[in-house]
């Protein structure tokens, strides 16, 4: 953990450095974090013992929430959700994602790291899609599912997937 905090530590700096704005900041980790998901798309499915590939969106984002998410960061997501407002749109639930924990940047900059990441799966599995990290309050009440010894936070990071049509069509075909 203290390795991945120095390494992520140190290419948040890198990056910093080498832009004048937020936005840029985020798209350069996202693009850092996207070569990673391509090459752990590749291990985990090099590891597989059963050899199939996701065809359905709720597949691979299963597979992404809880396969990837567990190989990466040692737990799975803490939610997986469908947009109510948008069919194509579906979102990540992390109460605690590692990487705002170790840097102290705005914190949905830290985040597009691993937007960057599962933007990377995504595109190697074959589902195009936009990943947007965001950071949003924790309403009142709202369960941290098994985080009781981690000092409360306010925030929790949400990564946006909204995929692309040709997606939204063949998985609606594969639905027939």
């Amino acid at each position: 953990m203290s390795a991945f905090a120095y390494l992520y530590s140190e290419l948040v700096q890198y990056h910093q450095t080498r832009v004048s704005s937020i936005s840029e900041l985020e798209q350069r980790l996202s693009s850092s974090g996207y070569g990673v998901g391509f090459k752990v798309l590749e291990l985990l499915a090099y590891r597989s013992k059963e050899n199939k590939r996701e065809t359905r969106i709720m597949s691979i984002l299963q597979f992404i929430s809880s396969t990837v998410w567990k190989s990466l960061f040692g737990r799975p997501a803490d939610s997986l959700e469908r947009s109510i407002d948008h069919a194509d749109e579906y979102m990540i639930f992390d109460y605690n994602p590692i990487t705002s924990n170790f840097v102290s940047v705005h914190q949905s900059s830290a985040d597009a790291y691993v937007s960057g990441i599962i933007a990377g799966v995504l595109e190697g599995a074959g589902f195009s899609a936009r990943v947007s990290a965001h950071t949003v309050d924790v309403e009142e009440g709202e369960s941290r599912n098994g985080y009781a010894g981690l000092p409360s936070r306010k925030d929790k990071a949400v990564f946006l997937v909204k995929f692309a049509e040709k997606v939204l069509q063949r998985d609606a075909a594969l639905e027939r």
